[in-house]
């Protein structure tokens, strides 16, 4: 049934089309689509400002259904189906329509907001809502083309990149922050000596685990001094070995030295990680070395 302004949802299997078309006003017609991790809220509106009641649909395994649907709408009328651009669970959808040659076009998020309230009356939401909104918005010139395009392989491997530079600095981040804790509570001369995110102290606490086992190393002042991206000068190394014999900070059991080797191993891990990523992405051209 046809309405001005509908918004309880019909499940897309139980749409019988041809019934729908049968009555159809002439004209061009714009389709909505509310894309959720689990459903799409499909509104057709018609060229006369009338709306289907809303296409539940389930993401993605009805996507086939719907866009055979709206290829049977687009052989008896121009079509436009509308979407908005937010995240990734509209993708396989926007492949799907681009694949079967429909118009696809895109609102902005704001927009979509904004119009709530003029487009009823009120502010609120209702099911299928931001649906027949972006369908009116387009259907008022107010939306662009957005066809789905498959990345090139140079656009591929430099997103694959930025991804796992994020990824990673990301990680090292979280795993610097229980250490902080850590090292305050066993060792916290040291960070007065070494930045905790430097290179020489993730390795030395990936190694040692904390102050006792460095003091009980006799080659613990060669280690250092070949750790890190530049040699420790040899009175920095003393005061670091020093700060280890006379720290105040809370004896450690065995399980505390285990932790912080853990800890700073999956630091140290994704430290060493993000310089490769930002050497391929130089390499790539994505920014200036």
């Amino acid at each position: 049934m046809r309405k001005k302004r509908a918004y309880r949802a019909a499940d897309v299997k139980n749409v019988r089309l041809e019934r729908v078309l049968a009555s159809s006003p002439s004209g061009t017609v714009s389709v909505g689509l509310d894309v959720g991790k689990f459903e799409v809220l499909a509104v057709v509106r018609w060229a006369d400002g009338t709306f289907e009641r809303p296409w539940k649909v389930k993401n993605p395994s009805e996507i086939r259904q719907l866009v055979r649907l709206l290829r049977e709408v687009s052989v008896k009328h121009a079509l436009m189906v509308t979407m908005e651009s937010t995240g990734t669970y509209g993708d396989a959808l926007r492949q799907a329509l681009t694949d079967a040659e429909l118009e696809i076009r895109r609102v902005g998020g704001k927009a979509v907001s904004d119009y709530a309230e003029i487009f009823d009356g009120v502010p609120s939401k209702h099911a299928g809502k931001d649906a027949a909104i972006m369908a009116e918005l387009a259907a008022l010139g107010k939306s662009w083309p957005w066809p789905y395009h498959g990345r090139g392989d140079r656009e591929a491997e430099m997103a694959y990149w930025v991804d796992w530079l994020d990824a990673q600095q990301s990680i090292e981040m979280l795993w610097i922050g229980r250490l902080e804790s850590l090292v305050a509570r066993h060792w916290p001369e040291v960070t007065r000596l070494l930045d905790l995110t430097s290179a020489t102290l993730l390795q030395m606490l990936a190694f040692y685990g904390g102050p006792s086992e460095v003091v009980g190393d006799d080659e613990a002042a060669g280690r250092l001094a070949r750790w890190g991206r530049g040699p420790l000068k040899a009175d920095k190394i003393q005061k670091i070995l020093q700060s280890a014999s006379e720290t105040m900070g809370v004896r450690q059991g065995v399980q505390d030295i285990q932790r912080i080797k853990q800890y700073a191993t999956a630091a140290l891990s994704a430290y060493r990680e993000t310089p490769k990523a930002r050497r391929k992405l130089c390499h790539l051209g994505a920014f200036e070395k």
